[in-house]
């Protein structure tokens, strides 16, 4: 069984850092991708950023340039380094992996940026 399980939200100061951490219950390079998405009150779930088991990595252009995407394969763990935090930023963030048309998602972790 598949499962995603989230850490590192919290609460933080605008400009400070945060580092999100997904731990995985089998082998990350089993999926073609795994990643971020965020949801933030009352809006839709977006995109952050995803890392492919090639290692490419995308990121959505409110976010480049300021977070990072990880992985550790032998921790089947995946990362997120987020700096330079803005309040905009504040939103629960899930974990997802994918396998052809197979998606998973971890349940979220809390992120509050305050200005």
């Amino acid at each position: 069984q598949v499962q995603l399980v989230e850490s590192g939200g919290g609460l933080v100061q605008a400009g400070g850092s945060l580092r999100l951490s997904c731990a995985v219950s089998v082998n990350i390079f089993e999926f073609n991708t795994v990643g971020w998405f965020r949801q933030a009150p009352g809006e839709q779930r977006e995109f952050v950023a995803t890392i492919n088991v090639g290692g490419r990595t995308d990121y959505a252009d409110s976010v480049k340039g300021r977070f990072n995407i990880l992985r550790d394969g032998p921790k089947n763990t995946i990362y997120l380094q987020m700096n330079s935090l803005k309040p905009e930023d504040t939103a629960v963030y899930y974990c997802r992996a994918n396998v052809l048309s197979r998606v998973y998602w971890g349940q979220g972790t809390q992120v509050t940026v305050s200005s």
